[in-house]
């Protein structure tokens, strides 16, 4: 039985409407149309065969789910694809094979009841390494050179959104600024639009936060929301919590409240010395051996294992300190919660 009240076609063209606005200013039309156009037709596959699934039993709001799942890694790699430098012809069949992983991956996770954080986690993780192996297998075919295996590997588009929540937590400030306690932002009603909310700016500076927020793991959200004021945390937690936040949130209005944000970050907080980086590097091997440790790094991007890695023989590998200091404090949180 088709899943009643799933406009799938509407909900991918919605989806890919908001994606265009989203597409970076320096992509020409041809790129531009390619990321947009991927992520219609990835969602609309997603979503039209999960409304003919008879088997899953899934309702509305997993179905909806899954798709936008699909649709925003759709975006994201295909991003990436663009700026890696591979050639194009190798872009839709690695993009095939991530929204494969995705669909497979999503109906598994939700089949078996899995929380939320612990689906989106899982997801990434294999979308991560769907990507590296089949660039990797591009290497091994000798179809590209190990330059460019390792510029494309090195792409991320979700890690530059979450470098700029890290740089919110290093610069351990509330990033809405002081306001007067009666203007303190509250979440309005599920199903209210946001555009109803508009006289203000905070509500929607919270709601963008919420969105980001979403892609992260809990622990490190719990730490930034730790630095907010109670009410504007509550507000944030109850926007994570509305299914259709993406749909409420005008796309040109969240990338001006991120810079907003982003600019308004004291700028001294932002950075550590290379020395002090690398002595936050070497407190990890107290933690993990060298053997444990390449363990651990594996599924991690060239660059990353050979700054951890240089950082420990005392050699600063050649990076921006604020990008090493977030690379570190990652692999901190991470062995931490192993």
């Amino acid at each position: 039985m088709a899943i009643q009240g799933f406009d799938y076609k509407t909900f991918a063209q919605n989806l890919t409407e908001q994606a265009f606005q989203l597409v970076p200013q320096d992509f020409n039309e041809i790129q531009r149309n390619y990321v947009g156009n991927t992520l219609l037709n990835f969602s609309t596959i997603a979503g039209e065969a999960l409304y003919n699934d008879k088997e899953s039993n899934f309702d509305v709001e997993q179905a909806v789910m899954i798709t936008q799942i699909i649709a925003e890694w759709s975006f994201h790699k295909s991003v990436d694809l663009v700026r890696s430098g591979l050639p194009q012809q190798f872009w839709d069949p690695i993009m095939q094979k991530i929204a494969f992983t995705i669909f497979e991956i999503a109906k598994q996770a939700f089949k078996q009841g899995l929380p939320q954080d612990q689906i989106l986690q899982l997801i990434e993780h294999h979308v991560k390494k769907t990507y590296t192996d089949a660039i990797a297998e591009l290497k091994e075919k000798n179809l590209i050179d190990d330059g460019l295996m390792e510029q494309a590997t090195n792409q991320s588009n979700i890690d530059a959104m979450m470098q700029q929540a890290a740089e919110m937590e290093q610069a351990g400030e509330d990033p809405m600024g002081e306001m007067p306690q009666e203007h303190y932002a509250q979440a309005p009603a599920a199903g209210t639009p946001l555009k109803q909310t508009a006289q203000s700016p905070k509500i929607l500076k919270l709601a963008t936060l919420a969105l980001l927020f979403k892609q992260m793991k809990q622990e490190k959200v719990q730490t930034i929301l730790d630095k907010f004021s109670a009410d504007d945390a509550q507000s944030v937690i109850k926007f994570m919590q509305m299914p259709d936040l993406h749909a409420k949130v005008d796309p040109n209005t969240a990338i001006r409240c991120l810079q907003e944000i982003k600019t308004s970050l004291p700028g001294s907080a932002q950075v550590l010395s290379p020395s002090k980086i690398l002595k936050k590097v070497q407190n990890i091997s107290n933690y993990l051996d060298r053997p444990k440790l390449e363990q651990f790094l594996q599924f991690e991007r060239p660059k990353v294992k050979r700054f951890i890695f240089n950082a420990l023989e005392g050699e600063f590998y050649e990076i921006a300190p604020r990008v090493a200091n977030l690379i570190t404090s990652h692999i901190e949180d991470s062995i931490s919660h192993t």
